[in-house]
């Protein structure tokens, strides 16, 4: 396969970048009143029912998820929880209505910063407040869903770390196709109400790819769980074809469905994170999604500004395969791309 250059990020910032402003910063904290023996609050946000598998994980604390390990990174900074700060999650689970109540909830709440998921979290979370501290966990395309000014000078009451790059599509195609050499057309899964720009934002390159490669693009749109099964089994007949998984809020929460579905089908799906894959995926190629925002809600909480820290990409990226997976969709997994994977799950 014709491999792309890597994508374009914003310079990653150091530990001792941070400690430098996080000094800087600390007098004026103090200056301000503030007490150190205040009781702070964290909040956050998650598109994720309170009872799903991740979330629950991440109450444990378990250090392979997002809040897990920012309860974990914030007590090596000297932040525990019940002591110095106060940890408040709320769920927008359950539509439109569910998200302005958790949203006014949280706000209610007074959190000194609000820790946000997914692209949708943020806005409904922006639209309700500029002047609350605001870290996005993720976002594929903070500048142009207008959350910030700038990547590296983001300006207002926000920041945080985006996932992936539009680039993104070109190589989610190249590697399905590597994985089943003889795939004709591509379905591309996602729900145009909660990925980047409808879509837009990863289909142009994947779409430039597929031009040069003489695949098929067939969009498979879902808008809600029960419409999942159908928009996959479209893919279960000649001529021959695979699925791309879209980052999407919609499609983590729903992955168990989205899994259990190309398993029925019988059809190859490359996905972008590593959740799916804990589901029982055959492909994922995404961020390794280390948990650095334990890094800017210390510093908000001493006193930095959101605005003047600026947005970070993703430092690795990772190729995770299921052999045992492919094994059962007929697959033989190439030599040349088991080489490349960081992860091989049999």
């Amino acid at each position: 396969m014709t491999e792309r250059p890597a994508p374009a990020r914003v310079p990653a910032v150091g530990r001792r970048d941070l400690l430098r402003l996080a000094g800087a910063t600390a007098a004026g904290w103090l200056g301000l009143g503030a007490r150190r023996d205040r009781m702070r609050i964290v909040a956050t946000l998650t598109a994720l029912p309170l009872d799903d598998e991740l979330t629950k994980r991440s109450m444990t604390e378990a250090a392979t998820t997002r809040l897990g390990g920012l309860i974990a990174g914030l007590r090596q900074r000297g932040w525990v929880e019940g002591v110095n700060f106060r940890f408040e999650i709320r769920s927008s689970f359950g539509g439109p209505d569910r998200l302005k109540t958790a949203v006014r909830e949280l706000i209610d709440l007074g959190p000194d910063v609000i820790l946000t998921g997914s692209t949708g979290a943020t806005a409904a979370v922006l639209a309700a407040t500029k002047t609350m501290p605001i870290v996005f966990a993720t976002s594929n395309d903070p500048v142009g869903n207008g959350f910030v000014e700038s990547l590296a000078h983001p300006g207002g009451n926000v920041t945080g770390f985006t996932s992936s790059t539009a680039e993104m599509g070109g190589k989610w195609l190249q590697l399905i196709k590597e994985a089943v050499p003889d795939m004709t057309r591509a379905g591309v899964l996602f729900n145009p109400a909660s990925t980047a720009r409808a879509g837009r934002f990863f289909l142009d390159s994947l779409e430039q790819e597929a031009a040069t490669t003489g695949i098929d693009v067939v969009l498979a749109p879902v808008g809600q769980a029960a419409e999942i099964d159908a928009a996959i089994s479209r893919f279960a007949e000649p001529p021959k074809a695979a699925m791309i998984s879209l980052v999407d809020s919609f499609l983590v929460v729903n992955r168990q469905a989205i899994v259990a579905a190309t398993a029925k089908y019988r059809v190859p799906m490359i996905y972008p994170f590593h959740y799916f894959m804990d589901a029982g995926g055959l492909l994922s190629y995404g961020p390794t999604l280390e948990v650095r925002s334990a890094d800017y809600v210390d510093l908000i909480l001493r006193g930095t500004k959101a605005g003047d820290l600026p947005v970070q990409s993703p430092r690795k990226y990772e190729l995770l395969i299921n052999r045992t997976v492919a094994l059962t969709l007929g697959l033989t997994i190439p030599f040349t791309l088991l080489a490349r994977a960081d992860e091989i799950r049999e």
